[in-house]
């Protein structure tokens, strides 16, 4: 018996190779099926034993990938960054003129986005409380954030527009915090094919390139910085988006919460008999 599992194991390769792919697959399915049944249901009406029941897993396997429904979103901010670093490499590497690159950017996240809408709607109420950890600045939404953030510096570096060197890392926020906002204005978007949102992030792209312009004024930069500084000091939860660097135990204790979070996942996860698939 041993020697014939050997061999069954030679011909297939080791099961170790194939339990990160089914374990993806998995965890995608269960993100799948919360997608659509946040959709049909709405966010606060599924539970997460629905999500386990129409994805055909246990309980406990569901809160093994996913901690709760929070964790769900934010598996879902994830992929939505991902899906929009791939769609803007066409412009990004096309493009250098700045205002090509943001507008391009700024559509790219709509193309993105147009699957979801009516999902964005429904769940946008708790996205929109600065303490729910659904909010883009909550400690929880660091990851998508920090990527979306990665594709504004991009969009500075690789244009041919002189960006000043104390600028380029208030910049990135910046543009960030627009996008934002395109996405508030997306969310209540009525016309068709949400038409007003694209034309709003064309035009919003011109505005911008041309205070990017406008910074390489030395007499206009402090004005960068105090609405920089503006947004960061008033902007409900903006603190927490963008800590002090030098906040190091600061930092520190929210990486602790995180694993403590997860932690807490799979030891529920366990207590409903859970197994990594």
């Amino acid at each position: 018996m041993p020697a014939a599992k050997d061999s069954s194991a030679s011909q297939d390769g080791p099961a170790e190779s194939r339990t990160p792919a089914k374990s993806e697959q998995t965890r995608a399915l269960i993100l799948e099926t919360a997608m659509r049944l946040f959709q049909e249901r709405g966010y606060d009406k599924t539970t997460m034993r629905a999500i386990a029941k129409e994805a055909g897993v246990s309980v406990g396997n569901a809160y093994y990938y996913f901690a709760g429904k929070e964790h769900l979103i934010q598996g879902f901010y994830d992929r939505m960054a991902a899906e929009h670093r791939v769609a803007v490499r066409t412009v990004l590497d096309r493009e250098t003129d700045l205002e090509a690159r943001i507008a391009g950017v700024l559509k790219a996240w709509l193309d993105v986005a147009t699957p979801y809408h009516e999902f964005a709607v429904q769940f946008f109420k708790n996205a929109a409380d600065p303490d729910s950890p659904l909010s883009p600045f909550s400690p929880e939404s660091e990851h998508a954030r920090t990527e979306a953030i990665g594709v504004c510096r991009e969009v500075l570096v690789g244009s041919k527009a002189k960006v000043p060197e104390e600028l380029r890392d208030v910049l990135p926020e910046l543009l960030w915090l627009s996008q934002m906002g395109l996405v508030l204005y997306w969310i209540f978007d009525r016309t068709e094919g949400r038409e007003r949102s694209y034309r709003l992030a064309e035009r919003g792209a011109r505005l911008t390139a041309l205070g990017v312009s406008l910074a390489r004024f030395r007499v206009l930069r402090p004005l960068v910085r105090e609405v920089h500084d503006l947004f960061t000091d008033f902007l409900p939860g903006m603190t927490k988006a963008f800590p002090d660097p030098a906040a190091s135990s600061q930092d520190k204790s929210q990486s602790k919460d995180k694993d403590k979070s997860k932690d807490k996942g799979r030891v529920r996860g366990r207590r409903f008999g859970a197994r990594e698939e």
